[in-house]
């Protein structure tokens, strides 16, 4: 059972697009900086928008490789308490709609965030399969998923709640300043070593699987930290939170 923090704030965010400049803060967003038109590999690099990094011709000039995109982080060695070695994990998570309450005297609705946790040790990286980057598909529409996050107060520390008794939490989540953002298919995104963050966020009729790429060392209070609070943090979702994404 994840420490209850002892205070909460009271605040209601309203999503953003997720972008890398806007994200930045928190890890990193990863999409294609290619139009969607173009479809066909050009005959050099020259006639790209710059780009960093800068992309070369691959793949007998088929294909276009951008390297690197992403850190891939792994933190453990000699930082960890236990010196636990760690390994690098590929996880399927099969992520399922998330329930929405009803705004009152507003047409949105609202995700009640009860929940962060961070990875202090390792990068954490969710790319979605199965999931278009258009906001509908076949005639239907389209899930997307919500990105929460919070900036951490490093340094600094705050009481929680347990069965056993009150503990401290150290680094612990700005939930002030928290953040959220809309993510489609086509958008992968990348929590930085110790960034606070919401258990992935599904909005839509059907699930959404992501392929989700970590370190761990199986000593569970350093491959993820949590920690709960009660009613007053809010994302306020659909109307024209998401119609104007």
């Amino acid at each position: 059972m994840a420490p209850i923090l002892t205070t909460t704030p009271t605040l209601q965010v309203t999503p953003s697009p997720l972008t890398k400049e806007a994200f930045a803060p928190f890890g990193t967003a990863i999409y294609s900086p290619l139009p969607r038109d173009l479809n066909q590999a050009p005959a050099s690099t020259t006639s790209l928008t710059p780009h960093n990094p800068t992309p070369v011709l691959a793949n007998q000039n088929s294909a276009l490789k951008y390297s690197p995109i992403s850190p891939l982080l792994d933190n453990y060695t000699n930082k960890c308490p236990s010196n636990q070695p760690s390994s690098a994990r590929m996880t399927m998570f099969s992520c399922f709609p998330r329930q929405l309450r009803s705004l009152p005297g507003k047409n949105t609705k609202a995700f009640d965030v009860r929940i962060l946790e961070c990875h202090p040790f390792t990068t954490q990286t969710f790319t979605p399969i199965d999931l278009s980057s258009q906001s509908t598909a076949g005639g239907q529409e389209e899930p997307y998923y919500l990105v929460v996050v919070a900036p951490t107060l490093k340094g600094q520390t705050v009481t929680a709640m347990t069965p056993s008794g009150p503990v401290t939490v150290r680094d612990p989540p700005d939930l002030k300043n928290l953040r959220a953002f809309v993510a489609r298919g086509g958008q992968a995104v990348t929590y930085g070593a110790g960034t606070w963050h919401a258990p992935m966020v599904v909005v839509g009729s059907r699930r959404v699987d992501f392929v989700v790429v970590q370190f761990v060392n199986g000593v569970e209070e350093e491959d993820c930290q949590e920690v709960a609070f009660g009613e007053g943090v809010v994302v306020e979702v659909g109307g024209r939170a998401v119609a104007k994404l």
